[in-house]
């Protein structure tokens, strides 16, 4: 078993020693021969379905808690744990645990003219920091993930979730202990104490790279603070834009899912974009009031629908996360990618739209991390894609972008092969 941690000492002291375990615990696992860490996972996935009982027990402990907190209905379902979710979030570690390892893989081989043989290999990237809040399904997720590529990973949940959290942790070490892999490899921050995030932000050396998953505060301290490689994970803004050509029925459909299947995801769709040319508008602004979504909109979207709410400079920038979408008219393709540059937060974007030379001009255009044709934003998902979960949805440009699975939590190093050859 890992190590007890030490909450007594003082913040710094306690994550560099969580570091110095972690780091020698990806260096044993290295070492262990192939399939050990899927059947591990495999291992931790059925310690968590056995341990739903006390996992259940302690998340409604925290449901109680925030509840008397006062926080929104969006943020409740984000902590909340049923039967279902957690075998659903045993599932994804199963998922995870049948994906290819991707240590190892070969990217490319080249050899130079003087017979050097050059190739890159993907690599872990070593210890991972992982900062979170509400959801404790990315306790398992996250653990997984890294595990399977190889990285070592310290995890601070929200105190909203901590004895969730810890619950789920201690299922998923008792997997991989039962499997023999060093449970050094994820460990989960036990202190509620704000200083423990400052800590991991500034423990280079000890941290390779910080993922914060959270609202704009969290995100804006990890940005501001961190002395470590981080992997943003910005709020949700997203679009869907209706063209005059999109079908009514498909549209329908796609708007409502997208914005109300589930409120509380980042996939959720805030800002309703329609064409002016669109025919079916009003039957359009129907569909998500009939839905039980409240509907802010300017000036042309309340002349077709006077019933909706005005919609303020304000609402064009808020991730609501609740039934609440903005909704604005906008004059064709252009218009709407025009509307997404200076409202969106580069998350995901999708257009409903039977011309194809707009779609095409649509998913060219907008510069977001995943783009969509005729289907719902809540497709943003690593699971969706077939990544078998994810660790965020990275929304900025560089090592990787849109949902962050394995081959995100890799890096590579270049082997050279040769044969006594020496530079002239």
């Amino acid at each position: 078993m890992s190590e007890t941690t030490d909450l007594s000492r003082a913040p710094e002291a306690m994550i560099a020693d969580m570091g110095r375990r972690a780091r020698s615990a990806a260096g044993r696992v290295a070492a262990l021969p192939p399939g050990a860490k899927p059947k591990a996972l495999v291992a931790a996935a059925r310690a968590l379905r056995d341990a739903a009982p006390e996992i259940l027990a302690a998340n409604e402990e925290d449901m109680a808690q925030a509840r008397t907190a006062g926080l929104s209905a969006a943020l409740l379902d984000r902590l909340m744990l049923d039967e279902e979710r957690v075998a659903n979030m045993a599932a994804g570690v199963d998922a995870i645990a049948a994906l290819p390892d991707p240590a190892g893989t070969l990217i490319e081989e080249t050899e130079r003219p003087n017979g050097l043989k050059l190739s890159r290999v993907r690599v872990p990237i070593g210890v991972i920091g992982i900062i979170y809040e509400s959801r404790p399904n990315v306790t398992a997720d996250a653990a997984a993930l890294c595990v399977m590529a190889g990285n070592a990973v310290i995890l601070r949940g929200g105190s909203e979730a901590a004895r969730s959290n810890r619950a789920i942790h201690a299922a998923f070490v008792r997997g991989l202990e039962e499997a023999g892999v060093p449970t050094d490899l994820v460990q989960l921050v036990q202190t509620t104490d704000r200083a423990a995030v400052g800590a991991m932000l500034t423990a280079d050396g000890a941290i390779d790279l910080i993922v914060p998953r959270g609202g704009k505060s969290l995100v804006a301290r990890v940005q501001n603070e961190a002395k470590v490689p981080i992997l943003a994970h910005l709020d949700g803004i997203n679009h869907v834009y209706v063209h005059a050509s999109a079908d009514p029925k498909m549209a329908a459909a796609i708007v409502v899912n997208a914005k109300l299947r589930r409120t509380g995801v980042c996939g959720a769709m805030e800002t309703l974009l329609i064409d002016c040319d669109y025919p079916a508008s009003a039957e359009l602004l129907r569909a998500l009031t009939d839905g039980g979504c409240e509907v802010r909109g300017d000036a042309a979207a309340r002349a077709i629908d006077p019933a909706i709410a005005t919609a303020d400079a304000a609402d064009w920038d808020t991730e609501y996360l609740e039934a609440i979408a903005s909704v604005a008219i906008v004059d064709g393709v252009d218009a709407a990618i025009a509307h997404i540059a200076a409202h969106g937060s580069h998350h995901t974007d999708a257009i409903v739209a039977e011309d194809e030379a707009v779609a095409n001009r649509f998913l060219a255009t907008v510069d977001s991390a995943i783009v969509l044709w005729n289907a719902s934003t809540q497709f943003a998902d690593g699971g969706e894609f077939g990544l078998g979960g994810e660790i965020g949805i990275a929304t900025g440009r560089l090592h990787a972008r849109g949902p962050v699975a394995l081959e995100g939590l890799t890096t590579y190093k270049w082997v050279g092969r040769g044969t006594g050859q020496v530079r002239p």
